[in-house]
């Protein structure tokens, strides 16, 4: 007689993360319901990570010949488990004591989910850049918690049927896009947005409850955080060229063109703005200065509860005014880059031993 298949196996794809590791295991030690096992996917490491993760407790799985970066690993992992569920968990990243539990009972109570996705906030902020991009991870969290949709099942950390998973296998090349038999595709640069899609083109649920959190670290300098986002915005892109433009992908376009709409808004007002201070004839309007204060009202609010200095940071507008400008102008970038069909390219970031790794 079998063995019943075990309920949740966590997944760990790992390139050069034994820094961030410790952290990662200890999150999953924690979980007030343990996962069954616990198999950290080495990808091509060059570091300590396989003697790390060994040394912690986890088994460990050498990829072989893996060009597909994190998909093409997870595919290699998802070939030789077997599980219920899989709690894919990025090595950089905590999860809050509960999430396996409350992801478990989400699913269970629900059979309309294909899975469960965290809701990612920073680590402790040690700059104001590494603040500002907390301050943005807030009002993600808030947006998610007041609308009660799911954007993207985050690849941070998500627990996933895999039963969906086998469901997305069988369509692909057919009525999803990659190669037959992949559960990720991996020519998508942003494998958890287009695992997304391809859940929901096949009729699955997704939730993010705000309470299964997790802790992901932050981008330390300007250059890594603008590679990082052109990834994502040019990920996102490519995925929804490669889907088309159906009922699921309808509102994920029309996010596409908010950005954009945004982001020419906003540029558009600086250099008016810069303008009329040129010229001399910039005036203070009442009626602006109360839609002003209500936007200003507005941002305050919703970090609220990410403490003191992001409400301080909030309070002051410029710079976070800055950073949206910044956010932009990666969108603009990675825009040009899926209209002229160039790679984004990937980018593992370094981080001093005082922090865990990022992505």
């Amino acid at each position: 007689m079998s063995r019943p298949a075990p309920r949740v196996v966590a997944l760990v794809p790992a390139h050069d993360e034994a820094e961030a590791l410790p952290a990662t295991l200890a999150s999953l030690r924690a979980q007030t319901r343990p996962v069954d096992r616990v198999l950290v996917v080495s990808d091509n490491s060059t570091d300590g990570t396989v003697e790390v993760a060994r040394a912690l407790g986890a088994d460990v799985m050498e990829t072989v010949g893996n060009s597909g970066r994190k998909a093409g690993a997870l595919n290699q992992a998802l070939a030789a488990v077997d599980a219920e569920n899989v709690l894919v968990l990025d090595a950089d990243t905590s999860i809050a004591p509960t999430f396996v539990e409350e992801g478990l009972a989400l699913l269970d109570g629900r059979p309309d989910l294909g899975a469960v996705g965290g809701v990612f906030r920073g680590t402790p902020p040690r700059s104001l850049l590494e603040q500002l991009q907390s301050n943005e991870y807030e009002r993600y969290a808030v947006q998610i918690d007041v609308t009660g949709r799911t954007a993207v099942l985050t690849g941070t950390a998500a627990l996933i049927r895999t039963e969906a998973l086998a469901d997305v296998a069988r369509h692909r090349g057919a009525r999803l896009p990659g190669p037959p038999g992949a559960v990720y595709d991996p020519g998508a640069i942003t494998e958890d947005s287009e695992l997304t899609l391809a859940l929901r083109t096949l009729g699955h649920g997704l939730a993010s409850p705000t309470s299964m959190s997790c802790t992901t670290e932050l981008m330390p300098t300007a250059r890594d955080l603008h590679r990082q986002r052109v990834r994502w915005y040019k990920g996102m892109l490519d995925n929804l060229r490669a889907y088309g433009f159906t009922r699921v992908t309808a509102r994920y376009v029309g996010q596409q063109a908010m950005i954009a709409l945004g982001a020419l808004m906003l540029m558009s007002l600086v250099v008016l703005t810069a303008l009329t201070v040129a010229a001399g004839a910039f005036r203070f309007v009442p009626f602006w200065l109360v839609v002003g204060g209500v936007l200003v009202a507005e941002r305050l609010v919703t970090v609220w509860g990410a403490g003191p200095r992001a409400r301080v940071l909030a309070s002051l507008v410029l710079p976070e005014l800055g950073y949206d400008l910044f956010l932009q102008l990666a969108f603009v970038r990675a825009c040009f880059l899926a209209a002229t069909a160039r790679d984004a390219g990937w980018h593992h970031v370094q981080h001093t031993s005082a922090a865990p790794a990022g992505t």
